[in-house]
């Protein structure tokens, strides 16, 4: 008996057991042989494991978080990011490429190909973010399969490290359920964190698919290090499969927090303020093509001040800050070459297709006028805010916490998220403004690549990098995963552009929508509205820095084609092509489930809808 048992294990662990004869953990495939009384007049047939297509390239997706889009030196800015460099020197800059405005919708819209709204991530997964309705609650379903879930299906591997923010939060404990974390969402290997923000010495860190301790080294480094052993550990066993890897380290969104060896690398360097910034990096911009030659930089924003006009105090303290931000990111830079640099080693960078999008969003508000050290965000929300004399009073006190382990919500102040969104108006949030919308794409294959150092106008948005990625594989989009029939895939492929820098635009129509700010921008003309909150402490805070007029908000029309960082308003001049968009807008919220139109001001009146116990348990 004990031998049969034996027996018995053997077979089951060799897989050669006629129940097993199918691999369950592959797509199914009806059985096409003949079962009879006996092995001898039955017939066997097996689903043989998929596998990627000849010479398909390895995947990796890197998505940084709150950058701005002339932040980096890649993009015209003055901070050093030689990594970046490096990849589009040898790749393709895309200067008109779009997210959603703020972090989930643009992540959710990432990784599934489609638009936000469509995914069900209106807003947060947070339960302070999501309500009951299709494009709001915060769970994108089974049939709008990620880019893991495609790629896992056709012979790849799947990791992903870093920001995931897409789990609900009734779901992120160690009792689950999984099926909305990165391993039910197609990833075979996970090690980060599944909210929206973390301390970068202490985060709230996940592995797979259990909360584990983290060893007080920096995120960014335990994200490389973990990236770089779920290659390594693929490739010695399967050398010849393509891997996915999803890079999305929580740099730089607050806190900023990095080690003094390279924060102090820039001290000194930011004295002159935000607007000299402004004016070096604007004509550098230039001067790489990265902006045409006709551009003019908006006037600064009335809400915030001339750096001339600083106290000697307020200077001190700002540039700090500055010096804080501009050392996160070149150590995030450097963290991703250790990435590059380990693929070269091992000889797969040139089998690899690299999508870098420098920031999930515009550079972020979340910092106010006088930036912010130790300050949780859901206070920024939900109680009054700080003048700003009261926080340079308070931030003074505390300017050796900014950037170290015990300033844990540091985030700059606003002139200079102005000044990292170089050249454009306005911030993160704003969906109206491509301050909120634009942000850098780098596109790195030296296969398929010829064009190095090239630079593409083309109109794109994060959704496109899906199908992209798929045509550039030679993978199909699956009518179905796990026998679970697909929605269509609403992104165009960039592919086209590739080797043409001159091709006119496929993408032609795109809305964006965050909590009340929207635009709808069609075949480069663009409308667009800033939504100012009436309620709640916080409201004036969230948005009212972001609006034209005050006095008087109302749809703006820009003519993108001739006007590039949104300086014209053409509403009174062309209202026919304003009211064309506006109804085009409204087609689109229909058609991708932005209906209901929720606002800050739902958010801030703490209209908080708690789902009953089955609901939290996934029943």
């Amino acid at each position: 008996m004990h031998s049969q048992k034996l027996l018995l294990a053997a077979l089951l662990s060799a897989g050669l057991m006629t129940s097993h004869a199918q691999n369950i953990t592959q797509q199914q495939q009806p059985f096409t042989g003949t079962v009879g009384k006996s092995s001898s007049d039955s017939k066997e047939v097996w689903t043989n494991p998929l596998k990627a297509p000849a010479g398909a390239p390895n995947v990796v997706w890197v998505l940084l978080d709150d950058v701005g889009f002339g932040a980096t030196s890649t993009f015209g800015g003055v901070i050093p990011t030689p990594t970046f460099d490096s990849l589009a020197n040898n790749g393709l800059r895309y200067t008109n490429f779009h997210t959603a405005a703020i972090c989930a919708p643009t992540r959710a819209a990432l990784l599934t190909g489609r638009n936000h709204h469509s995914v069900h991530e209106g807003g947060f997964s947070h339960t302070w973010a999501s309500w009951g309705f299709p494009g709001w609650d915060g769970r994108i379903p089974s049939d709008k399969g990620t880019i893991a879930e495609i790629l896992r299906e056709s012979g790849y591997n799947t990791f992903a490290v870093g920001k995931y923010g897409l789990t609900p939060d009734q779901d992120a404990t160690d009792a689950g359920p999984f099926d909305r974390w990165p391993s039910g969402k197609g990833f075979e290997h996970f090690f980060g964190f599944l909210g929206s923000q973390t301390d970068q010495y202490k985060p709230d860190l996940v592995e797979d698919n259990a909360h584990v301790t983290p060893d007080g080294r920096h995120l960014n480094e335990q994200i490389t290090d973990k990236a770089i052993s779920f290659i390594d550990r693929q490739k010695k066993a399967a050398p010849e499969k393509p891997f996915f890897l999803y890079y999305a380290p929580g740099a730089t969104h607050a806190p900023h927090q990095v080690a003094k060896e390279w924060s102090d690398q820039y001290k000194g360097k930011f004295d002159g303020g935000w607007d000299v910034f402004r004016e070096q990096v604007f004509a550098q911009q230039k001067k790489q093509g990265i902006i045409p030659a006709n551009v003019i930089l908006p006037e600064r924003n009335p809400n915030i001040r001339a750096w001339a006009s600083l106290s000697a105090d307020e200077k001190k303290l700002y540039a700090r800050f500055m010096e804080v931000y501009a050392g996160y990111l070149t150590y995030t830079d450097h963290e991703i070459g250790r990435l590059v640099n380990h693929l070269k080693k091992i000889n797969q960078l040139d089998n690899t297709l690299i999508l870098v999008v420098i920031g999930d969003n515009g550079a972020s508000k979340e910092g106010a006028l006088g930036g912010v050290i130790a300050r949780s965000s859901q206070a920024a929300l939900t109680s009054a805010p700080l003048s700003e004399a009261e926080q340079v009073k308070n931030n003074l006190a505390q300017i050796d916490l900014i950037g170290a382990p015990e300033g844990t919500n540091a985030n700059y102040p606003l002139g200079w998220a102005q000044a990292a969104n170089t050249p454009f108006k306005y911030w993160k949030q704003d969906a109206h403004s491509e301050g909120g919308t634009r942000n850098p794409l780098i596109a790195f294959y030296p296969k398929g690549i010829k064009d190095k150092g090239g630079i593409r106008t083309q109109y794109g948005h994060v959704i496109d990098l899906l199908p992209t990625t798929l045509e550039i594989t030679g993978i199909k989009a699956p009518e179905a995963i796990r026998g679970i029939k697909q929605d269509s895939i609403q992104g165009i492929s960039l592919g086209y552009s590739l080797d043409d820098a001159k091709v006119a635009s496929r993408h032609k129509t795109q809305y964006y929508y965050i909590f009340g700010s929207r635009s709808i921008y069609h075949d480069g003309w663009k409308a667009g509205f800033a939504y100012k909150p009436v309620s709640g402490p916080a409201g004036n805070l969230v948005s009212a820095i972001s609006v034209a007029n005050p006095e008087n908000n109302d749809w703006q029309l820009y003519n993108l084609n001739e006007d590039f960082n949104e300086r014209i308003d053409l509403a009174k001049k062309n209202p026919k092509k304003l009211e064309e968009l506006k109804a085009l807008f409204e087609e689109q919220a229909k058609k991708y489930n932005i209906y209901p139109y929720i606002t800050w001001d739902d958010v801030l009146k703490r209209r908080l809808p708690q789902p009953a116990p089955q609901q939290q348990q996934g029943k």
